[in-house]
């Protein structure tokens, strides 16, 4: 191992918090069975202790062993998808603190995809609660430094693993009753989970009680304030400074400041790859508002709305 992956172990091992890459976004690391440790992240982030983590292992057998019952579709959807951006919400064991899953009875698992996520993991040989690596309700980081600015000598150590390539955050699963449920869209496409599980059934959260991370009307939101364009209607904004974030070539840039194209080619994997660091370049420029025009709600464009209707939210 390298002498920061080794220095990343050990202060796991000791209760501190690591931020380290993953392929979807950069996750903010502790000791997924220590309390102590995990409380760290809810101070750190600024999160509320009713938004629930995810647990990152190395692998399936890992995973599962932190589930109280699992059922054979988790084993068919780990077959399929793991490593990878799909997280799985099952009857968790007793083993897990009830702060990690905000007092309920199941827990969200992934394996992360991630070459230097499982070498960590390896080492470490133990669940790592961890979120995204940015204040709460912020843009998500896809880079080491989106992490390093957002806390600075806060956070002691931030293993960098390049740009994540997926750049969303994971699809996430209920398995606790028999229709599997989707409770958030992310970096498997739904099209994907239904070849699988064609019975999957799609929810509509409860803002006061989320049952998985990401599903607070407002999350992921630039501190500029974010709108979405329908047609190519643009606000009507005499004097004022506006950024377009285009998912494909822009349609009327007329009146924009500033441009970013997630993808030339309207390349859906490009754009979510692209996405949170677009948006953060937009929010650094002092704008006094940023357009959004939305994807085409198939494939990867589901999450890559999902992110801008919160972020756009008010």
């Amino acid at each position: 191992m390298s002498e920061d992956l080794n220095q990343a172990v050990a202060l796991l091992k000791a209760g501190e918090l690591v931020a380290f890459p993953t392929e979807t976004v950069y996750g903010l690391g502790a000791n997924a069975l220590q309390t102590s440790s995990v409380l760290k992240i809810f101070e750190l982030k600024g999160r509320p202790q009713f938004d629930p983590l995810i647990v990152h292992t190395k692998d399936a057998q890992s995973a599962f062993a932190l589930a109280s019952n699992v059922p054979k579709v988790a084993l068919a959807l780990a077959e399929r998808f793991w490593p990878g951006p799909l997280t799985l919400v099952l009857p968790k064991r007793d083993i897990v603190p009830d702060l990690v899953t905000s007092g309920m009875s199941s827990v969200a698992l992934r394996v992360p995809a991630h070459p230097m996520a499982l070498e960590l993991l390896q080492a470490f040989d133990g669940p790592l609660a961890a979120p995204s690596a940015n204040r709460f309700g912020r843009i998500s980081p896809t880079t080491a430094e989106h992490v390093r600015q957002e806390f600075g000598p806060a956070l002691k150590l931030v293993l960098d693993g390049g740009p994540c390539k997926t750049g969303v955050e994971s699809t996430i699963v209920s398995l606790l009753e028999e229709r599997p449920l989707l409770l958030r869209p992310g970096g498997t496409p739904v099209e994907a989970l239904l070849s699988v599980i064609p019975q999957l059934r799609t929810h509509t959260s409860d803002p006061l009680r989320p049952l998985a991370p990401g599903q607070l009307p407002s999350h992921y939101a630039p501190r500029t304030q974010l709108v979405l364009r329908t047609g190519d209607t643009v606000p009507h904004l005499v004097g004022r400074r506006l950024g377009l974030l285009s998912v494909g070539p822009a349609r009327n840039q007329t009146g924009f400041e500033c441009v970013e194209v997630l993808s030339e080619k309207g390349d859906l994997r490009e754009a979510a790859a692209s996405l949170f660091a677009a948006m953060r370049r937009l929010d650094a420029l002092g704008l006094d508002l940023i357009v959004a025009d939305l994807a085409t709600d198939v494939g990867l464009g589901l999450a890559i709305n999902d992110r801008l209707r919160r972020a756009s939210y008010k």
